[in-house]
């Protein structure tokens, strides 16, 4: 490290400017900042991400430079690159359990004016393999008090996004949204497409993609049953070199193909501030835009949550 300490461990991964080490005299994970390393060697192979966009699988051997470190691949090809441009990292030959992150976020809310009570809960899990990545989400919102109706919201996601060269990537996922609001009882939507990270570095990402869209939509109301396809375009903001705070915003439209003259908006926005023991606070705020939708005057839909949460 810069200040003089020496670490000495298993290298876990470098994600958002942080590198994460086991070591056998801790039994908590060491998290350190890439910037605060000033020499790092490992005889283990490493998939390594860089700014760029390319990856890159090999061993590493800091240079003497101080500022850049050796990759040689298995057919003993080397490479050198700066330190800053390096913003991933993943032991390949890491176990199953290493590869995943997992975190939930619960909140509750009672009041004793008309017996309210509300739920909200969260969950999340990836996986992460040499060219390739997965995750899986779903959020639940309810909501009773007396003299009124009971609402409820819930939305899910399954996605899975491929890794290409120079930061190109396909992508396809599976998501689902139902809310009350809307007088939507489930909408199922099948995406695939492609993207690319515009810019990727150890303090922030925005990525863009687009492709098409089927869905299936079924609602609570007479209103009939909906199949349409739509066109999408979205992108992606995270930054995270903010001490203990993490934001990430998306934005997603969707022009109909098959409905003149209809689209919808996602809008996602997660800010996240880190508590010790991987506990963490999360506010979050998620609009849902829908130019024609069941019930008029009910064109959108949004919740602001603040859930408490711990990742794995």
């Amino acid at each position: 490290m810069k200040n003089g300490d020496l670490i000495v461990g298993e290298i876990k991964s470098l994600d958002k400017g942080v590198l994460v080490i086991k070591t056998d005299y801790s039994k908590n994970d060491f998290s350190v900042k890439w910037s605060g390393i000033s020499d790092i060697f490992s005889s283990e192979r490493f998939l390594f991400r860089l700014r760029d966009g390319r990856s890159i699988n090999g061993n590493i051997l800091h240079d003497k430079d101080g500022k850049s470190l050796r990759i040689t691949s298995r057919k003993d090809v080397s490479e050198t690159v700066q330190l800053n441009d390096i913003v991933f990292a993943k032991g390949v030959k890491s176990d199953f359990w290493g590869r995943m992150k997992a975190n939930l976020d619960l909140g509750m809310t009672f009041a004793k004016a008309n017996r309210l009570r509300q739920y909200s809960a969260r969950a999340g899990l990836s996986y992460v393999s040499e060219h390739w990545q997965t995750d899986a989400n779903y959020s639940l919102i309810i909501s009773r008090q007396e003299g009124a109706r009971s609402t409820k919201r819930s939305d899910g996601a399954l996605n899975f996004k491929y890794y290409l060269q120079y930061g190109w990537f396909g992508l396809s996922s599976f998501n689902t949204l139902s809310n009350t609001e809307q007088a939507l009882a489930l909408r199922v939507s099948g995406r695939v497409g492609a993207g690319k990270m515009l810019f990727h570095t150890n303090r922030r990402y925005w990525g863009v993609g687009s492709g098409l869209s089927i869905n299936n939509e079924r609602f609570t109301n007479n209103t009939d049953t909906r199949n349409s396809i739509e066109a999408f375009v979205g992108s992606e903001l995270n930054l995270f070199d903010m001490g203990d705070l993490n934001l990430l915003s998306s934005l997603y439209v969707f022009p109909s193909l098959t409905e003149k003259g209809r689209w919808r908006s996602d809008i996602k926005v997660n800010l996240k501030y880190d508590l010790p023991y991987d506990f963490y606070i999360k506010p979050s705020f998620t609009v849902n835009y829908d130019n024609r939708p069941a019930i008029a005057g009910r064109d959108w839909d949004y919740v602001l949550v603040f859930t408490v949460g711990w990742e794995l």
